[in-house]
């Protein structure tokens, strides 16, 4: 029966997958994605079937588990960040070389603009690149629905299919009709592949594989031509062609709600169907493409055309080379009159990120700016995290901001340059996602580095999902050969700053690998807790 339900688009994957007999999610936290795997670890069909859904190391790992369940023929997720991708590019790569056996779906769900982000990806650049089908939802309803028909496309051409969302489509939400839980499809019988030589790449068998990949790909491409994701909308009036990718045909359709005038090839699937944009060109000599992120397409259809059509985009300035689309722009570019602003827009000021009040990253950079003042030569590398707002007044505390596990090795690398003090600020979580091999790096070395963990016993930049270190972080700096003598922790607490600041000065005063582990629970989890 169907029934409708108010979902975020991430919650819309998260059902549809559900509904299309998933057995496991496999998924590091990372804004705008994180919340598929929550709705997914609250839903009561996770428990009834024992769906997977606790979180990953990191977003290798995710991907690697993920690979494992399909090979066992049972139909899995993998959900990250637009980041996330390039930790996990190593398998991804790989899953498009052994295929896949039980469907597999990676979800990525970009940020442009990066209002969480520390750049602008453009994951539909993976499909691409690995040789993968990709499917990008204009809508929540769209982004429910092509979690069966990806599934089922998955295990019918034996490949992985790469989903991606971006932030507006992920964080909002409309009516979404589905089906009743009861009527879900079965999870997949425990099933091992037909051919399992292709699952191994060593080169004997991996350059087999990539050749039928190439041939496969040709077919991915005839099926987007196929698909009734991607279509072509006649309009009369032909002076102009536009190609609406993903949520920006929804941009498109806010301006005209009674209909465009304009041809429009709406393209939510991939390979991009070259038929249907040459039946455009075909049609219009003037073509628009609305594309949120990278011009991919654009740049890709500047090679397919006689010099007679004329491509307007991103590329061109028809569109605002960076940040994320909107209607306004959209709007803007099809030569339509303004809007009328809301006079709020004019009045209300743009408040910055600022550590919570009472945080214990606050007592942290509070002790260690006290600590470094009479070490002027001295920096601070951080990571990413919640303390990486640190970099901001009133604090500056911290120098660098890379990408995840950065701050160790960037510490070690301008160690070894002559820098001292070194000092690395990294989170509890982001140090088990790539901290890890970093310090075993620096213990090889015996690297003059002095190692800050802040440790809120929680993932908190996106939530407060469970920590793989918690309980563990001591055991595991050990384990790598710090010595236990410098493996030193406090409690982040003003009372407590001339205690910490001694054990700060100590550390940065020995000349080898020691970890300080700064440890308060989070305020918002330990609400939480206290509320429970």
């Amino acid at each position: 029966m169907a029934q409708k339900q108010l979902l975020l688009g991430d919650e819309a994957v998260a059902l549809g997958a559900l509904h299309a007999g998933l057995s496991g999610v496999y998924a590091y936290p990372g804004t705008p994605s994180t919340e598929i795997t929550e709705f997914i670890q609250a839903h009561p069909l996770t428990a009834g079937r024992k769906v997977h859904c606790a979180w990953s190391v990191n977003e290798k790992t995710a991907m690697e588990a993920a690979l494992g369940m399909s090979f066992a023929g049972k139909r899995s997720i993998v959900c990250m960040k637009h980041v996330g991708m390039n930790v996990c590019a190593d398998p991804f790569m790989g899953s498009a070389t052994v295929g896949a056996n039980g469907g597999l779906v990676i979800v990525s769900c970009d940020d442009p603009s990066m209002h969480s982000s520390q750049n602008e990806q453009d994951s539909r650049f993976w499909g691409t690149f690995a040789l993968v089908p990709v499917f990008e939802p204009s809508s929540q309803q769209e982004a429910y629905d092509m979690m069966r028909i990806a599934f089922d496309y998955s295990e019918s051409r034996g490949i992985p299919v790469l989903m991606r969302l971006t932030t507006r489509l992920s964080h909002s939400r409309a009516a979404v009709e589905c089906i009743d839980d009861a009527d879900a499809v079965p999870q997949n019988e425990l099933k091992l592949p037909v051919n399992e030589r292709q699952w191994c790449t060593l080169p004997v068998c991996a350059r087999v594989r990539y050749s039928q990949l190439v041939k496969d790909y040709a077919l991915f491409e005839q099926d987007a031509v196929a698909s009734p994701f991607n279509r072509l909308e006649d309009g009369p009036d032909k002076s102009l062609g536009i190609i609406a990718c993903g949520l920006g045909y929804n941009y498109l359709m806010e301006n005209y709600p009674g209909g465009c005038p304009f041809p429009v090839l709406k393209i939510s699937r991939y390979p991009f169907p070259k038929e249907l944009i040459l039946r455009l060109s075909g049609m219009c000599k003037r073509i628009l493409v609305i594309e949120e992120g990278q011009p991919m397409l654009e740049e890709r259809m500047r090679g397919i055309f006689s010099s007679g059509v004329t491509v307007l985009g991103r590329l061109d300035g028809t569109l605002p080379r960076t940040g994320e689309l909107s209607p306004d722009c959209v709007r803007e570019a099809l030569g339509l009159p303004a809007l009328k602003q809301h006079p709020a827009s004019k009045v209300i000021a743009p408040r910055p990120p600022a550590l919570c009040q009472g945080c214990g990253h606050r007592d942290l950079f509070t002790a260690l700016n006290n600590v470094m003042k009479d070490y002027p030569q001295g920096r601070a590398f951080s990571d990413i995290g919640c303390y990486t707002l640190g970099w901001l007044p009133p604090f500056e505390a911290i120098q660098t901001c890379v990408e995840m596990g950065a701050s160790v090795t960037m510490a070690q690398g301008a160690a070894y340059s002559g820098l001292w003090p070194s000092v690395a600020v990294i989170g509890d979580s982001t140090f088990t996602h790539s901290g890890m091999t970093g310090l075993l790096d620096a213990v090889n070395e015996k690297a003059d580095v002095t190692i800050c963990i802040s440790d809120n016993l929680t993932t908190g930049m996106t939530g407060g999902q469970d920590s793989a270190g918690t309980g563990r972080l001591e055991a595991i700096c050990a384990a790598m050969g710090v010595d236990p003598a410098h493996i030193r922790t406090f409690e982040p607490l003003p009372k407590n700053y001339a205690e910490m600041e001694k054990v700060l000065r100590e550390e940065i005063e020995y000349h080898g690998v020691s970890v300080i582990i700064s440890r308060r629970e989070c305020l918002q989890t330990l609400k939480r807790h206290i509320k429970k």
